[in-house]
C-alpha cells in the first residue's frame, strides 16, 4: 500500500486487502444471480516444471500479456508478495488458518521449488500482533516489515462501518523492523509514536520509502537501509502510501487521497483522528525521489492502487476498480508515465491487485481470486510476462 472482493487500497496492505476483500464479497452475495464469469481461454498454458505448479488454465481470455499463469498458493488470503533480488525467492503476507494465523503474518518461499498448496511456508515474523508490507534487503538473507506486537501481542481489532461505508484502520502501534531469514528481529528502523508502516526498497538497495504518521497527517518519507537520514517527500492533506522506487531509483509512484471539499476535508481529519481512514477514492502520483515535481498520474475516479513501474520505467501497472459501477471487479491497467496509453492488463470478473515485476523484468507476481473454487480464497500468481 480494500477491494470488492479483496481489498481494494492497501493499507499498509494489508490493511487494505483484508477490508476490500469484505467487499467485493459482500457485493457478490448480492449481485450473483445477475453476474456471468468471464470466459476463460481454452489454450493450453504452459507453466514451469516444478512441484509447486498447478496446471490448469488460469489465464482468461483477453490477458495476452501472459505467456503462462501459476498458481502459487491455495487457501486464506495470500497477498503483497515482493520478489528477492535474485528473485529466487517471495516474501509475501499471509492470513491462513491451516498454517494457525490470526492475522496476517510473514512468509517467504523459493517459489518455483516449494509446494505451498500442500505446505507451510517458512515464517519470518513473529506470530504475534498483525503484520504488513514486507520487502527483500539486499543480500537476501534479510527483510524489511511493519508489526504491530510491541504494543500488543494479540491481532489488533478491526473497525466496523461508519454510516454503511468501509473504513481501514491506521494502527499507531505500526513500527518497521529488519528480521533474518530465521525470523529473527536484528533491527528496529523506527520508534516514533503512531503509524510506521509500508516500506519498500530502492531497486539500488541504498533507500527504503514508507509512509508515517509522526507529522500527524499520512506522509511519504525516505530514510537509509539503516534507519537513518529520515527525509519527508510529501506534505499535502490526505493519504499518500504504497510508494514504490522506479527501476533507476530516481522517482516514487504511489497512491493518494486529495481531500478537497469542507465536508472532505472535515471527515479525512474526524476519522484519522480516532486512527482511521475511508479509502474510496484514490489517484496515482509520481514525483521524484527528493519529492520534487509531484504530478498526478491518473484521473479515473474510485480506487486507483498499488502501482509499480515496468521495468522500462516508461509505464506503470497498478490495479483499479473505475469501470465498476458496485465497487468490484478489480482488474490490473497499465498507464504510461505521461498519463496516456491506459491499458487493461487482466480480465477477470473478481480481484486482481499488487503486481509487482520480477527484477529481470520477466515475470509478473500478483494476487486474486482467480479460480478459488467459489470460496473467498486470495491467491498467489506468478505470470511469465511478454510485451
Amino acid at each position: 500500500m480494500n477491494r470488492p472482493r479483496a481489498r481494494l487500497f492497501t493499507f499498509g496492505a494489508q490493511i487494505i486487502f483484508r477490508k476490500m476483500k469484505r467487499i467485493l464479497w459482500l457485493s457478490m452475495l448480492g449481485l450473483a444471480a445477475c453476474q456471468s464469469s468471464p470466459e476463460q481461454s481454452t489454450e493450453t498454458v504452459e507453466t514451469v516444471d516444478s512441484s509447486a505448479t498447478e496446471v490448469l488454465n488460469h489465464i482468461i481470455e483477453g490477458e495476452t500479456h501472459f505467456k503462462s499463469l501459476t498458481k502459487l498458493t491455495s487457501g486464506g488470503d495470500n497477498a503483497e508478495a515482493y520478489w528477492s533480488f535474485d528473485d529466487s525467492k517471495l516474501v509475501f503476507q499471509a492470513t491462513n488458518p491451516a498454517w494457525g494465523d490470526d492475522c496476517d503474518q510473514i512468509y517467504y518461499t523459493n517459489w518455483a521449488e516449494d509446494n505451498l498448496h500442500e505446505n507451510k511456508p517458512e515464517l519470518l515474523s513473529t506470530g504475534l500482533g498483525r503484520t504488513t508490507c514486507s520487502y527483500f534487503l539486499p543480500g537476501d538473507t534479510t527483510i524489511v516489515y511493519a508489526s504491530t506486537h510491541l504494543g500488543d501481542s494479540a491481532c489488533p481489532p478491526v473497525p466496523e462501518r461508519i454510516e454503511g461505508k468501509y473504513i481501514w484502520p491506521i494502527y499507531a502501534d505500526f513500527d518497521i523492523f529488519v528480521a533474518n531469514l530465521e525470523g529473527e528481529i536484528v533491527a528496529q528502523l523506527t520508534n516514533e509514536e503512531g503509524y510506521d508502516a509500508e516500506a519498500t526498497l530502492s531497486p539500488q538497495g541504498d533507500k527504503m520509502v514508507f509512509t508515517s504518521m509522526r507529522t500527524g497527517d499520512l506522509e511519504l518519507f525516505t530514510m537509509n537501509i539503516d534507519g537513518s537520514d529520515v527525509k519527508q517527500i510529501t506534505n499535502e492533506l490526505g493519504y499518500d502510501g504504497g510508494a514504490f522506487f522506479s527501476p533507476d531509483g530516481s522517482q516514487l509512484i504511489f497512491r493518494s487521497s486529495r481531500p478537497k471539499t469542507e465536508e472532505e476535508i472535515a471527515t479525512y481529519k474526524g476519522l484519522l483522528a480516532k486512527g482511521m481512514v475511508q479509502p474510496t477514492e484514490m489517484e496515482l502520483f509520481i514525483c521524484n525521489v527528493d519529492g520534487s515535481e509531484l504530478r498526478q498520474l491518473t484521473d479515473l475516479g474510485q480506487a486507483n492502487w498499488c502501482p509499480f513501474f515496468h521495468p522500462s520505467g516508461e509505464k506503470v501497472i497498478f490495479a483499479s476498480n473505475h469501470k465498476s459501477e458496485r465497487g468490484y471487479p478489480f482488474n490490473l491497467y497499465m498507464i504510461n508515465v505521461d498519463g496516456s496509453g491506459l491499458e487493461r492488463i487482466t480480465a477477470d470478473g473478481t480481484f486482481d491487485a499488487f503486481p509487482v515485476f520480477s527484477n529481470d523484468g520477466k515475470k509478473l507476481v500478483f494476487s486474486s481470486n482467480r479460480n478459488n473454487g467459489g470460496t473467498r480464497e486470495t491467491n498467489l500468481f506468478v505470470a511469465e510476462w511478454k510485451e
